[in-house]
């Protein structure tokens, strides 16, 4: 397998070392769904992939990671948070290990934790329902350290549960915590669990300009304001800046990742207090993109200017509401699913930099009464040119990345797998790994040795 340097950073930013094969963290090796993985399947039989296996698991919306082919699963089993490793060619428990969890969703969703497991060489990192920092030997499952930020900071509760995934970089393990009054991001040591610095909430937000359409009034700080959101933190380098992205439930804030002193913060939130962010920002050159599904307030384009220090508004439309997934971004084209519920879910196809809607499919359950015919608000991922896309009624997809038109190869509706799959895909080593609730599937999308295509010169 080729080796793939996974970037976190340059200038002092720890980095570590992954096979281009794995899956070592949330939407994959580079934290934005795509993988280089090549010679994928290109269509599938009627009866789906080749299940390779599958077995009962806890509940739970935490997508699996894998690397050096163990797999780490975030579940819950009773009133116990399980963080289990499985071999993941033969899906085999190799490990497991767990605490008690009292989380309990007060709109009625399953208890399970939400964030995905990081993995790096030696380690594994989780960040549970309840805010349970955990690290653990990751071959063994010893556990090294923990921390209960709940306990450990002031965190007015959040609407879902906590379900942002954690990062590494300068050497810091870095978690979107949402503490009242400035610690919506902080900074854990990754040996020890000791925080290094804390940041982000009244100081950045007091007074800034919130640049909606009916001329709100700047910001006056709640010291009850939740500041935890549903997106995870992303790397990005522009203009020789590392910049740590945090989409908060506020908006976006860009900070050092070394010291957490922030660079600039851009309000971004519906006026309705239930209103959640959730999409990883896509990143682009010096663009940010970010979006929310919560009413109406649809995407905006940033720019980020050559200091980094601030940001400018490019465009603003409605085209994409994006919900809980993150979209693929290929070639400056956004691949997408747009929509708050299962009744407006569109699969479209988006010009970054003009905000265009390209080709736009209706995948709202409303328009057959019959959610396995259609992908409602689905969940893709990019390998070898091509999307797997997993809807939240087990509906499997295979599409052509093709910004002209909607170019579907193939389709299977997964009996195992009930609504609400809302768990991201992973791929790793030609095996594609869906999990609902309840079950965890391993597929087979390699092509057939006799017709595989030959490797690139």
């Amino acid at each position: 397998m080729r080796r793939l340097l996974i970037f976190l950073g340059v200038c002092g930013v720890a980095c570590f070392e992954s096979p281009g094969a794995d899956w070592p963290r949330f939407l994959g090796p580079t934290g934005d769904g795509k993988s280089s993985e090549t010679g994928l399947i290109e269509r599938w039989p009627e009866a789906g992939p080749s299940r390779i296996w599958e077995r009962a698991v806890g509940t739970g919306y935490s997508a699996p990671s894998i690397r050096d082919a163990q797999l780490v699963l975030h579940h819950r089993l009773g009133n116990q948070e399980i963080v289990e490793a499985f071999d993941a060619r033969d899906g085999k428990s190799l490990w497991r290990q767990g605490y008690p969890s009292r989380f309990i969703d007060p709109f009625g969703y399953n208890n399970g934790p939400r964030s995905s497991p990081l993995l790096t060489e030696d380690r594994c990192y989780t960040f549970g329902a309840e805010g349970k920092l955990l690290c653990l030997e990751r071959r063994t499952g010893r556990k090294l350290w923990m921390r209960d930020t709940a306990a450990d900071f002031r965190i007015p509760p959040a609407f879902f549960g906590v379900g942002s995934t954690p990062v590494l970089a300068a050497g810091r393990l870095i978690v979107m915590v949402g503490g009242q009054p400035n610690a919506g991001v902080v900074a854990f040591d990754p040996e020890t669990g000791k925080t290094l610095w804390e940041a982000v909430g009244r100081d950045n937000w007091e007074g800034l300009p919130k640049l909606g359409w009916r001329g709100e009034p700047p910001v006056r700080w709640r010291e009850y304001a939740q500041q935890a959101s549903y997106a995870s933190p992303v790397l990005a380098q522009i203009h020789d800046r590392l910049h740590l992205l945090c989409f908060m439930r506020q908006g976006l804030v860009s900070l050092e990742p070394k010291t957490g002193r922030i660079n600039f913060s851009f309000w971004f939130r519906s006026t309705a207090d239930e209103s959640v962010n959730a999409m990883n920002p896509i990143v682009q050159d010096d663009k940010i993109l970010l979006s929310s599904a919560y009413y109406g307030i649809g995407s905006v384009l940033l720019q980020v200017g050559e200091d980094g220090r601030s940001v400018t508004e490019l465009w603003r439309n409605r085209v994409l509401q994006i919900h809980w997934s993150t979209p693929i971004l290929h070639d400056g084209k956004l691949y997408a699913f747009s929509g708050r519920d299962q009744s407006d879910a569109r699969f479209r196809c988006v010009d970054l930099i003009s905000g265009e809607l390209l080709w736009d499919r209706d995948e709202s359950w409303r328009r057959t009464f019959d959610p396995p015919k259609v992908f409602g608000r689905g969940s893709a991922i990019a390998a070898d040119g091509k999307l797997f896309v997993l809807g939240e009624g087990g509906l499997l997809g295979l599409f052509r990345i093709d910004a002209r038109r909607p170019n579907e190869l193939a389709r299977f509706q997964l009996p195992e797998l009930n609504y609400p799959c809302w768990a991201a895909p992973a791929l790793s080593d030609g095996k594609l790994y869906l999990r609902s609730e309840n079950r965890l599937i391993c597929l087979d999308v390699s092509e057939p040795d006799e017709v595989k295509r030959p490797e690139a010169p």
